[in-house]
């Protein structure tokens, strides 16, 4: 069965309905060493005549064999991909069958080759931070028995240089009750805890440093008066002189989170999102030795109850983390999710009541509002990139961004339905305007609006009709607790490391210089250059840019 395979960028979705001919082939890529390059190899059959599939086994011949891994990208059901009103920088607009899935193919591997429709594979390349600079052939092959039925190669030139380490902070809310809840496990169970560590370091290796810490249950997404199933690291006694608190879930949270590379521990919201109104459900025993909640939805924020309950968690929580040797800046606490201005008054008196605890700490929130911004009332913002040019005008320091659904129009984002060079081209804007971290809500939020029931997230990629495919998760549940990442996890990815590699540059060449790689051949239309809105749409534009960067890192 005559088979078609060639390289081409890591930047392309292959749809199976496209042409094999409307994807371009690339014969080579370069990367600095220490970082992940990423391409992918189309494939398909242009033989009616033979059975629809022919099964090949997957062979990977290169000197960096070692170092390369291979995924076969599987199409996904998408329903949503995008909203009515987005603009016209979508693949698709129409539901169908997207790719987004990455399955580990190891050699050997059976892989089918279907007329008539185009797949592919991608490529990972993760250079070793003392491999020698230099020209490395990469070719992958479908075997036939012992036979080559057809290979595909591509040269990657490595630069004799190593990528910096990532002073970047990034979090994508890491959601535990919905890894208990899909595997089915007990909570913080011996397996739990495997499968917690599993997913925390394909976070890490995808340049997520900071992940949520559950100290009690998160208060996120879930419906008003609702509940999320009981994620809460810390045990709670209420006695007839105060509260007791055992940290033994903290210690093994830290613990586990350092073997897995976290670097910061982003602590659970200390109140309900969209206005810090409620407390979070906080489960414990008490004076009588009762299990049951304590706080939740029934709580006023402002309670004295719940405000000397609060005061005493910290005092201990701050306590265990300083004897653990966690640094204050690399805890970060959160008081409300997303508040609104109406929620001004509620939010800062919520704050108020802890702020001598949290002296020294970063505490930060999802706030969009820059006239909110203005009261003093949160001292480290995280605007929306859509909302982002106020902050950048009044140069807010330490500035951070995030997006989610609402950021479907103009700026970056992940959705499935958009082109791998809208997703990767954050990087470039992370580093033109200083942005100090990243946040993001989902990096596996398996559950539907509210959380009010889980969905397979192979069958549903939404949410439930929630929001637009790809924001709600960017890994998949693998086979005994392994997740499985996706196409728009590593656009992010790479964004990441352009990043990187733009600040390896402008530390050897200046900053002008790596400007001008950027921005130097913009033409009419971009007086501000690029911005978090505007930026070309071409992936070979991104490409281009990342090329003139390395050329400025060699020399």
């Amino acid at each position: 069965m005559p088979i078609l395979m060639k390289p081409i960028s890591a930047m392309e979705k292959c749809f199976m309905d496209e042409s094999y001919d409307s994807k371009n082939a690339i014969s080579c890529g370069s990367a600095l060493r220490g970082e992940e390059f990423c391409f992918e190899i189309a494939y398909t059959s242009d033989d009616p005549g033979h059975h629809p599939k022919a099964v090949c086994s997957l062979a990977v011949d290169s000197p960096l064999a070692e170092y390369v891994t291979v995924a076969k990208v599987e199409q996904v059901p998408v329903r949503v991909p995008c909203y009515r009103w987005a603009d016209d920088n979508y693949l698709r607009k129409e539901p169908g069958m997207f790719p987004d899935l990455l399955i580990p193919a190891k050699p050997g591997a059976p892989v089918f080759v279907t007329y008539g429709e185009l797949k592919s594979l991608f490529v990972t390349v993760k250079v070793p931070a003392d491999l020698a600079g230099g020209d490395y052939p990469i070719t992958i092959k479908f075997m036939s028995g012992a036979d080559t039925a057809a290979e595909a190669t591509l040269t990657l030139h490595v630069i004799a240089a190593e990528l910096p380490a990532q002073n970047f902070i990034v979090t994508q809310w890491f959601h535990c009750d919905c890894i208990a809840v899909y595997y089915d496990l007990e909570t913080f169970s011996d397996k739990h805890w495997d499968y917690i560590a599993n997913f925390m370091k394909t976070a890490v290796d995808n340049g997520i440093n900071t992940i949520l810490m559950p100290v009690f249950t998160p208060p996120l997404d879930t419906a008003v008066g609702g509940e999320r199933p009981t994620t809460q690291l810390v045990e709670v006694r209420k006695t007839a002189d105060g509260w007791e608190f055992s940290m033994d879930g903290v210690e093994r949270w830290v613990k586990t989170a350092r073997e897995c590379g976290v670097e910061n521990y982003e602590v659970a919201h200390l109140y309900t999102q969209w206005g810090a109104g409620h407390a979070p459900k906080v489960m414990g025993y008490d004076e009588n030795g009762e299990y049951k909640r304590l706080f939740g939805w029934e709580t006023d924020s402002l309670s004295d109850e719940y405000r000397t309950f609060l005061r005493a968690f910290l005092t201990a929580f701050c306590a265990k983390m300083e004897e653990l040797g966690v640094d204050k800046k690399n805890i970060l606490f959160h008081i409300s999710d997303e508040p609104s201005i109406d929620h001004l008054e509620p939010y800062r008196a919520a704050r108020e009541q802890i702020a001598d605890l949290l002296e020294g700490y970063v505490v930060m929130d999802a706030l969009s509002n820059f006239e909110f911004y203005k009261t003093g009332a949160v001292q480290n913002p995280i605007p929306a990139n859509n909302h982002i040019d106020p902050f950048l005008e009044a140069n807010v320091p330490n500035l951070w961004t995030y997006y989610c659904c609402g950021q479907g129009n103009d700026v970056s984002n992940r959705f499935l339905a958009m082109p791998t060079a809208r997703t990767r081209v954050i990087g470039t804007q992370f580093w033109k305007y200083r942005i100090a971290g990243f946040l993001q809500w989902g990096y596996n939020f398996w559950y539907a609006q509210g959380s009010t029931h889980a969905i397979d997230p192979y069958a549903i990629t939404d949410g439930d009709y929630f929001v637009p495919a790809g924001d709600c998760f960017s890994v998949y549940p693998g086979p005994k607790g392994q997740p499985y990442e996706t196409l728009h996890l590593k656009g992010f990815t790479m964004a990441l490391a352009d990043m990187r590699a733009m600040y390896l540059a402008e530390e050897k060449c200046g900053r002008e210089a790596v400007m001008a790689a950027l921005e130097g051949e913009l033409g009419e239309g971009y007086e501000r250059g690029i911005t978090f809105s505007q930026y070309p749409h071409d992936a070979a534009w991104l490409e281009g840019v990342r090329a003139k960067v390395n050329a400025l890192i060699e020399g």
